[in-house]
Protein backbone atom coordinates (compact mmCIF):
# COMPACT_ATOMS: atom_id res chain seq x y z
CA UNK A 1 0.00 0.00 0.00
CA UNK A 2 1.37 3.24 -0.87
CA UNK A 3 2.66 5.72 1.46
CA UNK A 4 0.82 8.19 1.20
CA UNK A 5 -3.23 6.17 1.59
CA UNK A 6 -1.72 5.10 4.78
CA UNK A 7 -1.18 8.24 6.44
CA UNK A 8 -4.70 8.93 4.75
CA UNK A 9 -5.92 6.21 6.75
CA UNK A 10 -4.57 6.86 9.64
CA UNK A 11 -5.53 10.50 10.07
CA UNK A 12 -9.05 8.96 9.51
CA UNK A 13 -8.77 6.84 12.03
CA UNK A 14 -7.22 9.68 14.33
CA UNK A 15 -10.95 11.27 13.72
CA UNK A 16 -9.62 13.88 11.65
CA UNK A 17 -11.26 15.47 9.00
CA UNK A 18 -10.00 14.31 6.03
CA UNK A 19 -9.63 17.01 2.77
CA UNK A 20 -11.40 16.75 -0.54
CA UNK A 21 -8.25 16.14 -1.97
CA UNK A 22 -7.76 13.42 0.26
CA UNK A 23 -10.59 11.70 -0.94
CA UNK A 24 -9.76 12.03 -4.68
CA UNK A 25 -6.62 10.04 -3.74
CA UNK A 26 -8.56 7.50 -1.82
CA UNK A 27 -11.42 6.97 -4.86
CA UNK A 28 -8.56 6.38 -7.05
CA UNK A 29 -6.31 3.76 -4.62
CA UNK A 30 -5.74 0.92 -6.89
CA UNK A 31 -7.97 -2.13 -6.02
CA UNK A 32 -5.12 -3.94 -4.89
CA UNK A 33 -5.56 -1.34 -1.83
CA UNK A 34 -8.73 -2.14 -1.38
CA UNK A 35 -8.85 -4.45 1.73
CA UNK A 36 -7.07 -2.01 3.73
CA UNK A 37 -9.05 0.80 2.84
CA UNK A 38 -12.59 -1.63 3.95
CA UNK A 39 -10.72 -2.31 6.76
CA UNK A 40 -10.05 1.37 8.34
CA UNK A 41 -13.54 1.93 7.23
CA UNK A 42 -14.90 -1.05 9.39
CA UNK A 43 -12.56 0.15 12.39
CA UNK A 44 -13.88 3.53 12.24
CA UNK A 45 -17.37 2.45 12.36
CA UNK A 46 -16.89 -0.32 15.23
CA UNK A 47 -15.22 2.78 16.94
CA UNK A 48 -18.36 4.74 17.27
CA UNK A 49 -21.36 2.07 15.92
CA UNK A 50 -20.47 -1.09 17.35
CA UNK A 51 -21.27 -4.16 15.85
CA UNK A 52 -24.96 -3.41 15.17
CA UNK A 53 -26.66 -3.11 12.11
CA UNK A 54 -30.19 -1.61 12.02
CA UNK A 55 -32.84 -1.64 10.04
CA UNK A 56 -36.49 -0.02 10.06
CA UNK A 57 -39.70 -2.49 9.18
CA UNK A 58 -41.60 0.08 6.74
CA UNK A 59 -44.83 0.61 4.90
CA UNK A 60 -44.05 1.78 1.55
CA UNK A 61 -46.89 4.51 0.20
CA UNK A 62 -45.56 5.45 -2.98
CA UNK A 63 -48.49 8.37 -3.12
CA UNK A 64 -48.63 8.63 -7.28
CA UNK A 65 -45.97 8.22 -9.47
CA UNK A 66 -46.74 11.26 -11.41
CA UNK A 67 -43.79 13.76 -11.93
CA UNK A 68 -42.59 16.30 -13.80
CA UNK A 69 -39.52 15.48 -13.88
CA UNK A 70 -37.41 12.73 -16.71
CA UNK A 71 -34.65 11.43 -15.19
CA UNK A 72 -32.77 9.03 -17.76
CA UNK A 73 -32.38 5.75 -15.66
CA UNK A 74 -35.95 5.91 -13.33
CA UNK A 75 -39.01 3.80 -13.93
CA UNK A 76 -40.96 5.01 -11.08
CA UNK A 77 -42.04 8.02 -12.89
CA UNK A 78 -45.49 7.99 -15.06
CA UNK A 79 -47.67 10.37 -17.09
CA UNK A 80 -50.87 10.48 -16.85
CA UNK A 81 -51.87 8.72 -19.69
CA UNK A 82 -49.72 5.65 -18.87
CA UNK A 83 -51.88 2.62 -17.85
CA UNK A 84 -49.59 2.01 -15.15
CA UNK A 85 -49.62 5.31 -13.37
CA UNK A 86 -51.43 6.01 -9.96
CA UNK A 87 -52.56 8.35 -7.07
CA UNK A 88 -53.10 6.87 -4.02
CA UNK A 89 -56.92 7.21 -2.72
CA UNK A 90 -57.66 7.63 1.47
CA UNK A 91 -59.18 4.46 0.84
CA UNK A 92 -56.27 2.98 -0.80
CA UNK A 93 -53.79 4.56 2.50
CA UNK A 94 -56.30 3.25 5.34
CA UNK A 95 -55.72 0.00 3.40
CA UNK A 96 -52.00 -0.40 3.17
CA UNK A 97 -51.65 1.43 6.36
CA UNK A 98 -53.84 -1.35 8.31
CA UNK A 99 -51.78 -3.72 6.88
CA UNK A 100 -48.81 -2.42 8.10
CA UNK A 101 -49.71 -1.89 11.73
CA UNK A 102 -50.98 -5.91 11.50
CA UNK A 103 -47.32 -6.57 10.46
CA UNK A 104 -45.50 -4.53 12.84
CA UNK A 105 -44.10 -1.66 10.63
CA UNK A 106 -42.99 1.36 12.59
CA UNK A 107 -42.71 3.73 9.57
CA UNK A 108 -44.99 4.63 7.24
CA UNK A 109 -42.36 6.06 3.80
CA UNK A 110 -44.39 8.51 2.01
CA UNK A 111 -43.07 8.64 -1.56
CA UNK A 112 -43.68 10.22 -4.57
CA UNK A 113 -42.82 12.10 -8.07
CA UNK A 114 -42.03 15.89 -8.11
CA UNK A 115 -44.08 18.80 -8.34
CA UNK A 116 -46.99 16.42 -10.45
CA UNK A 117 -49.59 19.31 -9.95
CA UNK A 118 -47.12 22.19 -11.87
CA UNK A 119 -47.10 19.57 -14.81
CA UNK A 120 -50.91 17.89 -14.97
CA UNK A 121 -54.45 19.34 -14.57
CA UNK A 122 -55.52 15.64 -14.19
CA UNK A 123 -53.89 15.20 -11.10
CA UNK A 124 -54.88 18.75 -9.88
CA UNK A 125 -58.68 17.75 -10.43
CA UNK A 126 -57.74 14.26 -8.25
CA UNK A 127 -55.94 16.09 -5.40
CA UNK A 128 -59.47 18.52 -5.70
CA UNK A 129 -61.84 15.63 -5.80
CA UNK A 130 -59.64 14.37 -2.68
CA UNK A 131 -60.75 18.03 -1.21
CA UNK A 132 -57.10 19.06 -0.94
CA UNK A 133 -55.48 22.18 -3.28
CA UNK A 134 -51.80 21.14 -3.35
CA UNK A 135 -50.16 17.62 -2.84
CA UNK A 136 -48.33 18.79 0.59
CA UNK A 137 -51.77 19.34 1.93
CA UNK A 138 -52.64 15.49 0.73
CA UNK A 139 -49.30 14.39 2.20
CA UNK A 140 -49.90 16.41 5.54
CA UNK A 141 -53.36 14.24 5.79
CA UNK A 142 -52.11 10.81 4.51
CA UNK A 143 -48.99 11.64 7.08
CA UNK A 144 -51.85 12.29 10.00
CA UNK A 145 -53.33 8.99 8.98
CA UNK A 146 -50.33 7.22 9.24
CA UNK A 147 -50.14 8.48 12.88
CA UNK A 148 -54.13 7.48 13.80
CA UNK A 149 -52.45 4.03 12.88
CA UNK A 150 -49.58 4.36 15.44
CA UNK A 151 -46.67 4.31 12.32
CA UNK A 152 -44.28 6.77 12.25
CA UNK A 153 -44.05 9.05 9.01
CA UNK A 154 -41.18 9.69 7.32
CA UNK A 155 -41.90 11.64 3.80
CA UNK A 156 -39.27 11.83 0.73
CA UNK A 157 -41.52 14.24 -1.69
CA UNK A 158 -38.66 15.59 -3.56
CA UNK A 159 -37.79 19.24 -3.63
CA UNK A 160 -39.75 21.43 -1.19
CA UNK A 161 -39.82 24.91 0.32
CA UNK A 162 -38.79 25.99 3.74
CA UNK A 163 -42.80 26.51 4.37
CA UNK A 164 -43.56 23.02 3.20
CA UNK A 165 -40.81 21.61 5.45
CA UNK A 166 -41.83 23.48 8.31
CA UNK A 167 -45.56 22.42 7.99
CA UNK A 168 -44.69 19.06 7.43
CA UNK A 169 -42.36 18.58 10.40
CA UNK A 170 -45.78 18.82 12.41
CA UNK A 171 -46.49 15.33 11.10
CA UNK A 172 -43.17 14.19 10.47
CA UNK A 173 -40.23 12.52 12.77
CA UNK A 174 -37.82 12.41 9.59
CA UNK A 175 -37.78 13.90 5.79
CA UNK A 176 -35.30 13.02 3.20
CA UNK A 177 -34.27 14.20 0.22
CA UNK A 178 -31.13 13.04 -1.80
CA UNK A 179 -28.44 14.66 -3.29
CA UNK A 180 -27.34 12.17 -5.94
CA UNK A 181 -24.60 14.32 -6.99
CA UNK A 182 -23.75 17.68 -6.79
CA UNK A 183 -22.21 17.97 -10.07
CA UNK A 184 -24.36 20.60 -12.36
CA UNK A 185 -22.75 19.14 -15.26
CA UNK A 186 -25.56 15.81 -15.07
CA UNK A 187 -27.73 18.34 -16.27
CA UNK A 188 -26.63 19.05 -19.57
CA UNK A 189 -27.91 17.70 -22.55
CA UNK A 190 -27.62 13.62 -22.73
CA UNK A 191 -26.70 13.31 -19.16
CA UNK A 192 -28.56 11.42 -16.53
CA UNK A 193 -30.68 14.66 -15.20
CA UNK A 194 -30.71 16.77 -18.33
CA UNK A 195 -34.95 16.24 -18.22
CA UNK A 196 -35.09 16.78 -14.44
CA UNK A 197 -35.54 20.28 -13.57
CA UNK A 198 -36.00 19.26 -9.65
CA UNK A 199 -32.60 17.36 -9.87
CA UNK A 200 -30.61 21.21 -10.14
CA UNK A 201 -28.19 20.76 -7.26
CA UNK A 202 -28.27 23.81 -6.01
CA UNK A 203 -31.76 23.88 -5.62
CA UNK A 204 -31.25 20.13 -3.46
CA UNK A 205 -28.32 22.26 -1.74
CA UNK A 206 -30.74 24.84 -0.51
CA UNK A 207 -33.52 22.45 0.75
CA UNK A 208 -30.73 20.09 2.99
CA UNK A 209 -29.66 23.54 4.46
CA UNK A 210 -32.69 24.90 4.90
CA UNK A 211 -33.60 21.42 6.74
CA UNK A 212 -30.95 21.97 8.98
CA UNK A 213 -32.22 25.79 9.86
CA UNK A 214 -35.41 23.89 10.52
CA UNK A 215 -33.77 21.26 12.67
CA UNK A 216 -35.60 18.24 10.75
CA UNK A 217 -33.37 14.96 11.18
CA UNK A 218 -32.59 14.24 7.64
CA UNK A 219 -32.26 11.38 5.33
CA UNK A 220 -30.12 11.79 1.93
CA UNK A 221 -27.72 10.39 -0.12
CA UNK A 222 -25.63 9.71 -3.34
CA UNK A 223 -26.23 7.68 -6.52
CA UNK A 224 -23.34 6.53 -7.85
CA UNK A 225 -22.79 4.83 -11.70
CA UNK A 226 -25.12 7.58 -13.07
CA UNK A 227 -22.18 9.16 -15.49
CA UNK A 228 -20.66 11.37 -12.38
CA UNK A 229 -16.81 11.18 -12.06
CA UNK A 230 -15.03 9.99 -9.47
CA UNK A 231 -14.41 13.28 -8.40
CA UNK A 232 -17.85 14.47 -8.14
CA UNK A 233 -18.38 11.66 -5.70
CA UNK A 234 -16.47 12.66 -3.40
CA UNK A 235 -17.42 16.51 -3.81
CA UNK A 236 -21.28 15.16 -3.44
CA UNK A 237 -20.19 13.31 0.06
CA UNK A 238 -18.06 16.59 1.38
CA UNK A 239 -20.88 18.67 0.51
CA UNK A 240 -23.01 16.60 2.98
CA UNK A 241 -20.44 16.56 5.10
CA UNK A 242 -20.02 20.03 5.55
CA UNK A 243 -23.99 20.85 5.26
CA UNK A 244 -24.04 19.03 8.65
CA UNK A 245 -21.07 20.18 10.23
CA UNK A 246 -22.94 23.66 10.20
CA UNK A 247 -26.30 22.29 10.62
CA UNK A 248 -26.06 18.81 12.83
CA UNK A 249 -29.41 17.47 10.94
CA UNK A 250 -28.17 14.12 8.98
CA UNK A 251 -29.32 11.33 10.37
CA UNK A 252 -28.23 9.21 7.87
CA UNK A 253 -26.43 9.09 4.26
CA UNK A 254 -26.87 6.97 1.83
CA UNK A 255 -25.09 5.19 -0.96
CA UNK A 256 -27.06 3.86 -3.55
CA UNK A 257 -25.67 1.91 -6.64
CA UNK A 258 -27.56 2.78 -9.65
CA UNK A 259 -29.38 -0.30 -11.57
CA UNK A 260 -29.59 -0.54 -14.95
CA UNK A 261 -33.86 -1.01 -16.17
CA UNK A 262 -35.51 -1.74 -19.37
CA UNK A 263 -37.07 0.77 -21.38
CA UNK A 264 -35.11 3.98 -20.14
CA UNK A 265 -32.22 6.04 -21.83
CA UNK A 266 -29.53 4.29 -19.52
CA UNK A 267 -31.02 1.12 -20.11
CA UNK A 268 -27.22 -0.03 -21.27
CA UNK A 269 -25.48 2.05 -19.33
CA UNK A 270 -22.98 -0.35 -16.87
CA UNK A 271 -23.75 -0.60 -13.12
CA UNK A 272 -21.28 -0.57 -10.67
CA UNK A 273 -19.33 -3.30 -9.97
CA UNK A 274 -19.55 -4.88 -6.42
CA UNK A 275 -15.58 -3.49 -5.29
CA UNK A 276 -16.55 -0.32 -6.40
CA UNK A 277 -19.67 0.33 -4.52
CA UNK A 278 -17.77 -0.91 -1.44
CA UNK A 279 -14.79 1.20 -1.95
CA UNK A 280 -17.27 4.28 -2.20
CA UNK A 281 -19.12 2.64 0.95
CA UNK A 282 -15.74 2.64 2.74
CA UNK A 283 -14.69 6.38 1.51
CA UNK A 284 -18.05 7.88 2.75
CA UNK A 285 -17.11 6.07 5.93
CA UNK A 286 -14.02 8.06 6.57
CA UNK A 287 -15.19 11.15 4.76
CA UNK A 288 -18.36 11.54 6.95
CA UNK A 289 -16.89 9.87 10.17
CA UNK A 290 -17.14 7.18 12.62
CA UNK A 291 -20.70 8.80 14.27
CA UNK A 292 -22.90 9.17 10.90
CA UNK A 293 -25.45 6.54 9.98
CA UNK A 294 -24.83 5.16 7.13
CA UNK A 295 -26.74 2.87 5.28
CA UNK A 296 -26.72 1.11 1.62
CA UNK A 297 -29.62 -0.47 0.19
CA UNK A 298 -29.36 -4.43 0.65
CA UNK A 299 -31.81 -5.03 -2.25
CA UNK A 300 -29.96 -3.32 -4.62
CA UNK A 301 -26.45 -5.45 -4.06
CA UNK A 302 -28.53 -8.84 -2.88
CA UNK A 303 -25.05 -10.57 -3.52
CA UNK A 304 -22.56 -8.35 -1.53
CA UNK A 305 -24.62 -7.85 2.45
CA UNK A 306 -20.92 -9.12 3.52
CA UNK A 307 -18.87 -6.75 1.61
CA UNK A 308 -20.50 -3.91 2.71
CA UNK A 309 -20.53 -4.73 5.96
CA UNK A 310 -16.99 -5.20 5.85
CA UNK A 311 -16.52 -1.55 3.77
CA UNK A 312 -18.45 0.30 6.82
CA UNK A 313 -22.05 0.79 6.71
CA UNK A 314 -24.14 0.60 10.16
CA UNK A 315 -27.76 0.31 8.60
CA UNK A 316 -29.75 -1.58 5.99
CA UNK A 317 -32.91 1.26 5.30
CA UNK A 318 -36.05 0.43 5.45
CA UNK A 319 -37.23 -2.95 4.86
CA UNK A 320 -40.92 -3.84 3.98
CA UNK A 321 -43.22 -6.60 4.73
CA UNK A 322 -46.27 -5.45 3.33
CA UNK A 323 -45.16 -3.15 0.26
CA UNK A 324 -42.14 -3.85 -2.53
CA UNK A 325 -39.52 -1.55 -3.91
CA UNK A 326 -41.48 0.56 -5.82
CA UNK A 327 -38.72 2.37 -7.03
CA UNK A 328 -37.03 -0.27 -7.63
CA UNK A 329 -39.56 -2.85 -8.54
CA UNK A 330 -37.42 -5.82 -9.51
CA UNK A 331 -35.26 -5.71 -6.63
CA UNK A 332 -36.73 -7.95 -3.68
CA UNK A 333 -35.96 -6.78 0.22
CA UNK A 334 -34.51 -9.48 1.64
CA UNK A 335 -36.03 -11.49 4.28
CA UNK A 336 -35.17 -10.51 7.74
CA UNK A 337 -34.25 -13.60 9.29
CA UNK A 338 -31.73 -14.53 6.03
CA UNK A 339 -30.25 -10.83 6.62
CA UNK A 340 -29.98 -11.23 10.54
CA UNK A 341 -27.91 -15.04 9.79
CA UNK A 342 -25.51 -13.22 7.06
CA UNK A 343 -25.24 -10.26 10.04
CA UNK A 344 -24.53 -12.69 12.62
CA UNK A 345 -22.18 -14.18 10.62
CA UNK A 346 -19.49 -10.78 9.91
CA UNK A 347 -20.03 -10.57 13.54
CA UNK A 348 -23.15 -8.35 13.64
CA UNK A 349 -26.64 -7.69 15.43
CA UNK A 350 -29.19 -6.71 13.49
CA UNK A 351 -31.87 -5.00 15.20
CA UNK A 352 -34.89 -2.73 14.29
CA UNK A 353 -34.79 1.11 14.32
CA UNK A 354 -37.44 4.12 14.24
CA UNK A 355 -37.62 6.53 11.05
CA UNK A 356 -36.03 8.77 13.52
CA UNK A 357 -32.62 7.80 14.93
CA UNK A 358 -32.31 7.27 18.58
CA UNK A 359 -29.81 10.52 19.15
CA UNK A 360 -32.55 12.86 17.40
CA UNK A 361 -35.18 11.88 19.75
CA UNK A 362 -34.20 13.79 22.61
CA UNK A 363 -32.29 16.17 20.87
CA UNK A 364 -34.24 19.73 21.59
CA UNK A 365 -36.29 20.79 18.84
CA UNK A 366 -35.55 17.74 16.24
CA UNK A 367 -38.44 16.14 17.75
CA UNK A 368 -42.47 17.91 18.22
CA UNK A 369 -43.96 17.24 21.50
CA UNK A 370 -47.31 16.14 19.64
CA UNK A 371 -44.75 13.28 18.08
CA UNK A 372 -42.81 12.10 20.98
CA UNK A 373 -45.02 10.28 23.29
CA UNK A 374 -45.81 7.10 20.53
CA UNK A 375 -42.06 7.64 19.43
CA UNK A 376 -40.99 6.98 22.75
CA UNK A 377 -43.47 4.06 23.12
CA UNK A 378 -41.96 2.44 19.71
CA UNK A 379 -38.74 3.58 20.82
CA UNK A 380 -38.80 1.40 24.02
CA UNK A 381 -39.93 -1.53 21.55
CA UNK A 382 -37.03 -1.68 19.30
CA UNK A 383 -34.74 -1.32 22.19
CA UNK A 384 -35.83 -4.36 24.43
Amino acid sequence: MQSHISHILAKAAAGEVLSTEEGYRLIHCPDEDAPALLSAASALRDQHKGRTVTYSRKVFLPITNLCRDRCSYCTFRKDPRDPTAWTMSPNDLHEWLGRGRTQGCKEALMCLGDKPELAYSSYRKTLADFGHTNTTEYIYRACEMALEYGILPHTNAGVMTYEEMKWLKDVNVSLGLMLENISPRLRERGMAHFSAPDKDPVVRVRMLREAGELEIPFTTGILIGIGETLEERIDSLVAIRDIHREYGHIQEVIVQNFRAKPDTRMAGAPEPESLDMAKTVAIARLLLGGQMNLQAPPNLSPDDHKLLLRAGINDWGGISPVTKDYVNPEAAWPHLAALADTCAEEGFTLRERLAIYPEYINRPGFLLPALRPRTEELQAQVSS
